[in-house]
């Protein structure tokens, strides 16, 4: 039983592909053996759902398909019978698809019985269990938290659910359940785990849905350096099961400093090398005035040395140029490196001890290209990050079929927001400081590092997590330093601060965006490809429509009424 997807009419013998989610079969029906039955076979149209008995044997010598699982056999049809017709899809069905995503989202479930997607859903189905037969067996009780919570805006914004029993009140539904999992180790569950829902009101991009999944994961009485470790074993057990992939443990552990003076970023894409290279110390004296007065105001000169000079035209150069201006630097410094020194238009206010001493620093010989730029750090290191991201991929630096697995640590505990006008939480506000910067939270809180850690493949974050703060009174000072007055951090996290005085184990966690792991397991670019149902980047299911209007009885049902 299953789908007609294509049919053959080779005149006295007519032909079938029969699928379902287990693969294709070819039906044979053979008009000198049942004559009306393959004019009934003739009259089948795509998608209609069919039965058919008959013979399996070995297709003839010649007409085998070594491309097809089912290949060498076919199935002889002496009954059909048709389950039930189907209207003509609003696009073919095949791998690969031509119909807009727009379309596929509208008809989504016609677009789940293509190939390419079963496999995603079946990689996905199987992901999971790896993932509970494993934490399982090391000890983790699977434990479900609640869906509708309090709202404690800090952060994303939340997804509201108006209460109809206690008008003028709202649930939220969980970003994630931090403060529940929390909550889980002070009451003695030393390894918990969920594969959990998670909702966000934010604004949408490749990777990021409103409502997405999480393995989430917390221990008590442990270290940064236990849970990274029962991590990579997760990791090694899903790559192996999966893609039949052997890691190699333990994870390089890379501190965010360097990281981003390396990379230009806190998610560094390690299969290919051009790392970034400070050169501000050797240009401060030169005579090109744009890297002198930029080192002197205390700014940087960083840049990247990338072969294959000959590839970079003076359109090319300019492209890279514009996309260096978009993402918020001021310009970009093209210089091509060569036997008799540098060529381009600031290579005349250079010294050749000048060029000598950057060309050793950045590793430069010639028939290669330096790309500089000179701004403040919080400018340069994230523009030339994205433009290594870049250049790796349009000149082919990534290798495809590697996979990179690291570890991002010592995270700064804070940022300050110049839209709100204080420190805000680099992670949330629960993660714990290391111990030794502690006493920097009342004098230089941008100082405190804190026991947070990414997991990054291949440049993606897949998971992050960190030690928390399992004493009232840190927590309570971590919220000062975060501007959260005493009534508002009562009013938001009373019921967490008041359990944490009740004999809370020191403890910590991470959350793997399963979504986002499985996408990078299929070799996908965006995690609507092993998602089911997804939404639009505008968050529009345009399949069934929502969100939609409620009527004016629910409304007033739930006592809300609609502003103009």
């Amino acid at each position: 039983m299953g789908w007609v997807r294509h049919r053959r009419d080779h005149g006295g013998i007519f032909f079938v592909d029969l699928v379902d989610r287990y693969g294709l079969v070819q039906i044979n029906f053979d008009a000198s053996a049942h004559p009306k039955l393959c004019e009934q076979a003739r009259e089948l149209k795509a998608e209609w759902v069919v039965a058919v008995t008959g013979t399996v044997r070995m297709r003839p010598e010649g007409m085998r398909n070594p491309n097809l699982a089912t290949g060498d056999i076919e199935v002889v049809a002496n009954e059909l019978e048709v389950l039930n017709k189907a209207k003509t899809p609003p696009f073919e069905i095949k791998d690969p698809v031509e119909a807009s995503e727009e379309l596929r989202l509208t008809y989504r479930y016609l677009d789940l019985r293509r190939p390419e997607l079963q496999k995603n859903m079946l990689l996905r189905h199987r992901v999971y269990q790896v993932v509970r037969r494993y934490l399982d067996a090391h000890g983790f009780v699977e434990i479900e938290t609640p869906f509708l919570i309090k709202s404690t805006p800090e952060g994303a914004r939340d997804y509201l659910v108006p209460s109809r029993i206690h008008k003028g009140r709202f649930y939220a539904l969980p970003q994630s359940p931090q403060t529940y999992k929390q909550l889980l180790m002070v009451a003695g569950f030393d390894r918990y785990f969920q594969i959990v829902r998670c909702f966000r009101d934010e604004d949408l991009r490749a990777d990021r849905q409103p409502e997405f999944t999480q393995i989430d994961m917390e221990m008590s009485f442990v270290d940064a350096d236990d849970v990274r470790a029962v991590c990579e074993g997760l990791m090694a057990e899903v790559l192996e099961q999966v893609l039949g992939y052997q890691l190699a443990t333990p994870l390089p552990v890379l501190p965010y400093d360097e990281a981003m003076a390396k990379y230009g970023t806190d998610k560094p894409d390690l299969r290919f090398a051009l790392p970034i290279t400070d050169i501000s110390s050797l240009v401060a004296g030169s005579q090109f005035r744009v890297f002198a007065e930029t080192v002197n105001s205390g700014g940087m000169v960083a840049g990247l040395c990338v072969p294959q000079a000959e590839v970079f035209t003076r359109k090319k150069v300019d492209d890279l140029t514009a996309a260096a201006k978009e993402l918020g630097g001021k310009g970009l410094v093209a210089l091509k490196v060569t036997p008799d020194g540098w060529e381009g238009g600031a290579a005349k206010f250079f010294s050749a001890a000048e060029i000598a001493a950057v060309n050793a620093a950045m590793h430069a010989t010639a028939g290669q290209m330096l790309f500089l730029v000179a701004d403040r750090r919080e400018v340069c290191l994230p523009v030339l990050g994205a433009l290594r991201l870049r250049l790796g991929k349009e000149l082919g630096l990534i290798d495809e079929g590697k996979i990179s697995l690291l570890w991002v640590t010592d995270f700064p505990l804070l940022e300050y927001s110049q839209e709100e006008g204080r420190f805000v939480a680099m992670h949330h506000p629960f993660t714990s400081p290391l111990r030794e910067d502690i006493p920097l939270l009342q004098t230089s809180p941008e100082r405190v590092r804190a026991q947070a850690y990414d997991l990054v493949f291949n440049g993606t974050e897949v998971a992050g997590g960190s030690i928390r703060i399992h004493d009232a009174e840190l927590q309570r000072e971590v919220f000062r330093v975060l501007a959260i007055s005493q009534e508002e951090a009562e009013r938001k996290f009373g019921f967490l601060l008041e359990a944490l005085q009740y004999g809370a184990p020191p403890h910590g966690g991470i959350a793997f965006g399963f979504d986002r792991l499985v996408m990078l397991l299929a070799g996908k670019e965006t995690i609507r490809d092993v998602i089911a149902f997804p939404k639009t980047t505008s968050a529009l299911s345009l399949m069934d429509g929502a969100p939609s209007e409620i009527s004016p009885e629910q409304l007033r049902e739930l006592g809300l009424r609609l502003a103009e």
